[in-house]
């Protein structure tokens, strides 16, 4: 793996960067979240530009579909990027309907981006399932979560062949540690801003030795998360990279939060701080597919268990 990107995945970043400028941030993800709604329009921006279409080309694939999921998470864009540009791609082999969904079978609690979905794809045992979405069949559920959330059913829907569920899981755990980096990324960056400005004992909070250690065990722990899902991408989502990447992402995420809210003096749950828009979304983005231990349980089968 090599650890600087090349100029075509520079360009990639720049580009994507450039529309997010455009089309996401803070502000407009809270103008959305306060009613519920979902960024179809930044969807279909990134759509139109060719970037959920990445995974499927010859000339790219899923590092540098990860590197606009990244890029995406980090200006808050509230869209299923991660859905659209990396499982799909790589459960399904072709683009889907969007916005997408991500289930497991049986799944009862509100799933991220189900009450916008037209299509969900669901995880069973050994296949995963493409299920059609009409509007109104999923029911809406009020969230804090910073994501519009709905009930869905996971039955019917579209076979994708024996083996796809395994490789759904996969794609599911490299989007989530994704995700996860670029909001984290961002909760720290806001947070350090936020410690350069206020002031205590005629000094900035950031100054202060005991403040920059932890902020620097956070760093390493961001840094950390993003490598490993770069390489999980790089090495094509097997189950044992991806189950790596999401099992370390997710437990920096718990202490991210944690230590982004105690240093900001939790002013970061509050709607007039941009905090909130990053954090509540990593809480969120833990539960899914059993959280960190279920990651961590997919890692030890996928390490030293045998077919």
């Amino acid at each position: 793996m090599d650890f600087e990107l090349n100029d075509d995945q520079r360009a990639i970043l720049e580009a994507v960067e450039t529309l997010l400028e455009q089309r996401a941030g803070a502000a407009r993800a809270v103008a959305l979240a306060s009613k519920g709604d979902y960024d179809a329009e930044l969807e279909a921006a990134l759509a139109n530009a060719g970037f959920t279409d990445m995974a499927l080309s010859e000339e790219t694939g899923l590092l540098e579909a990860a590197l606009v999921v990244e890029a995406v998470a980090r200006a808050g864009g509230l869209a299923a990027i991660g859905a659209a540009a990396l499982v799909a791609p790589h459960c399904a082999g072709r683009a889907l309907p969007g916005p997408i969904a991500l289930a497991s079978a049986g799944e009862r609690g509100p799933v991220r981006f189900g009450a916008h979905a037209r299509t969900l794809l669901v995880a069973a045992a050994d296949e995963a399932r493409a299920v059609r979405v009409q509007p109104g069949d999923a029911e809406t559920v009020a969230s804090n979560f910073g994501y519009p959330m709905g009930r869905v059913r996971t039955d019917g829907g579209e076979s994708l062949g024996a083996g796809s569920g395994a490789r759904l899981r996969s794609a599911w755990r490299l989007a989530l540690a994704a995700e996860a980096t670029g909001t984290m990324r961002s909760a720290l960056h806001i947070t350090v801003e936020y410690l350069k400005q206020r002031r205590q004992f005629g000094h900035p909070i950031g100054s202060f030795q005991a403040v920059q250690h932890r902020l620097a065990e956070c760093a390493v722990l961001v840094e950390g998360s993003r490598w490993l899902t770069y390489e999980a991408a790089w090495r094509g989502a097997t189950a044992e990279a991806s189950a790596t990447a999401a099992a370390y992402a997710l437990a920096a995420a718990h202490r991210v939060f944690s230590e982004t809210h105690q240093l900001s003096g939790s002013i970061g749950f509050t709607r007039e701080h941009d905090l909130h828009v990053f954090s509540m979304r990593l809480q969120a983005l833990r539960l899914e597919l059993d959280g960190v231990g279920g990651h961590q349980r997919a890692l030890t089968r996928s390490r030293w268990t045998t077919a």
